[in-house]
């Protein structure tokens, strides 16, 4: 199927599909340079289906790399960089989005699944798993790319029947997902120290962190002094710049390639804190 895409009015759309995401669970995402999203955090589950270029999702223990016409289902509560390659053409980077949030669920678990046990077809660790490119799952999305592009705006009612149609397909599909998809458990208690030492990379707030290791914020905090005798931003910057000097120095990487990846928000930041820590600039280490 050849798809055609008006970048013009999907560039104009944007902005209010990035920012509107808390009403609007179905968006396209463009970008036309390679571009690391500052998002690293997935409070829903997501099914994402590339329309041109790749993608790469780096976990804090792997890698996974998405091509044009494949498709990926994100389990909520993911910690996750999201780095966007366009294609070589020229073409932006395009992709569509469909985010099933938890309130969605429990309602159309209510109303279909109440009195019937969900089975547990596979381990609930599942956090990213491609989907496999069945006529359905090609069709779900096709349809969707008439409204972006023309331009025109998603209702309510349509993003809800979109998005019923896409568990539908996910259950017929892929059963190994039912019981990640309706398992509404919050993240319990679990070993601190292993968690941060795994996920200080990830430029999250405090807030997440302490959601994920299944605490309340000041417990998180209280935890974490009592096990790193630090606050955590000051354990997180050091870590973060260890870990940069490492890459700089071993891996032959460089100081605009590695602030994303350790956790700094910009390079001008990350630069000075560098030089504070270590006395000279991260340039002056990096060794081609």
């Amino acid at each position: 199927m050849k798809v055609t895409f008006n970048l013009h009015k999907a560039q104009a759309n944007m902005k209010i599909q990035t920012v509107s995401y808390k009403n609007n669970s179905i968006f396209c995402s463009v970008r036309t340079k390679r571009v690391v999203e500052k998002e690293q955090y997935v409070p829903d589950h997501a099914l994402i289906h590339i329309l041109a270029g790749k993608i790469d999702i780096i976990e804090a223990d792997s890698r996974s790399t998405f091509i044009c016409r494949d498709t990926f289902f994100v389990r909520r509560n993911s910690l996750v960089k999201f780095i966007k390659f366009p294609p070589d053409n020229g073409e932006p980077f395009k992709a569509l989005s469909i985010f099933i949030k938890r309130p969605f669920l429990q309602d159309y678990y209510a109303k279909n699944y109440s009195d019937v046990a969900i089975a547990n077809h596979t381990n609930a660790d599942v956090r990213i798993k491609k989907v496999a490119s069945t006529p359905l799952i090609q069709g779900l999305f096709a349809t969707l790319y008439p409204y972006f592009n023309s331009g025109m705006a998603f209702s309510k009612e349509l993003m809800e029947i979109k998005t019923r149609e896409a568990i539908l397909i996910l259950m017929q599909v892929d059963l190994s997902l039912q019981h990640c998809l309706f398992n509404f458990a919050e993240p319990g208690k679990i070993d601190l120290e292993e968690f941060m030492c795994k996920n200080f990379m990830f430029n999250v707030p405090l807030e997440t962190f302490s959601k994920m290791t299944g605490r309340s914020l000041s417990t998180f905090k209280r935890d974490f002094e009592r096990i790193f005798n630090s606050s955590p931003s000051r354990w997180l910057k050091k870590k973060r710049l260890e870990h940069a000097h490492y890459l700089i120095k071993e891996k032959h990487k460089t100081p605009s390639d590695v602030y994303l990846e350790v956790g700094f928000e910009n390079l001008s930041h990350f630069s000075s804190s560098f030089k504070e820590a270590y006395g000279y600039n991260p340039s002056a280490l990096f060794d081609p």
